[in-house]
């Protein structure tokens, strides 16, 4: 019986102290004070967040005067999120690295087998920029021959009984303008995609020959 009421007494005494260091753990991380410190290196301190502190960086302390956490003024917190993001871009990097070097490797054996997709890529963009060489070359043939009926109306002719131009060959010769413009535009932007795709391909032979010890 009185090793019954020992054991007893201990797990009582064990408890109390528990909650003793417990409520002691409380009071030593309750927030109390506010403290910053502003541009002009001055402090202020507040037991609420002090009016010259918003914006800042502002501690919060405890009653023994110990930092428990810290509120992130504008000029920090616009720091990490800089650093982040950079964190974060280096990354993704490294990721885009890792796929595009383990896509050479499963996809390709030999670098003629590279050569090879950049030769069928090539013909494709070749065979694109003839058809529209062929495309301009028939728009301006029109654009000629619209040209010379164009002159036989007003404001272009110079017969004081010329008729007016024609709804239907002004809206031609618009259209046929316009056409030329697109298909212009359209063999440079494929010249510009060819350069582009043989710097590709450069790029990928010569990391494929790294991953591969080729030399």
């Amino acid at each position: 019986m009185r090793w019954i009421r020992l054991v007893a007494t201990t797990i009582v005494l064990a408890a109390t102290v528990y909650a003793a260091a417990a409520m002691a753990q409380n009071r030593a991380s309750r927030e109390a004070f506010f403290r910053c410190k502003d541009r002009n290196g001055q402090t202020h301190y507040g037991d609420s967040m002090p009016p010259q502190c918003a914006g800042l960086d502002t501690e919060v302390l405890n009653d023994n005067g110990i930092q428990v956490r810290l509120i992130e003024g504008e000029a920090t917190r616009l720091k990490r999120l800089e650093r982040e993001a950079g964190e974060a871009k280096i990354r993704k990097e490294k990721e885009q690295r890792a796929l595009r070097d383990r896509t050479l490797t499963e996809t390709y054996l030999t670098v003629e087998d590279i050569e090879r997709l950049r030769g069928q890529r090539l013909d494709m963009l070749n065979a694109q920029y003839r058809v529209t060489e062929q495309n301009i070359s028939n728009l301006r043939e029109r654009q000629t021959r619209l040209q010379g009926q164009i002159a036989r109306f007003k404001p272009y002719s110079d017969s004081p009984n010329a008729p007016p131009l024609p709804e239907h060959l002004a809206a031609e010769m618009v259209n046929t303008v316009n056409g030329l413009r697109v298909y212009e535009q359209s063999l440079v932007a494929n010249r510009k995609e060819q350069a582009e795709l043989n710097a590709q391909f450069d790029s990928d032979v010569k990391r494929f020959k790294e991953l591969k010890g080729i030399r």
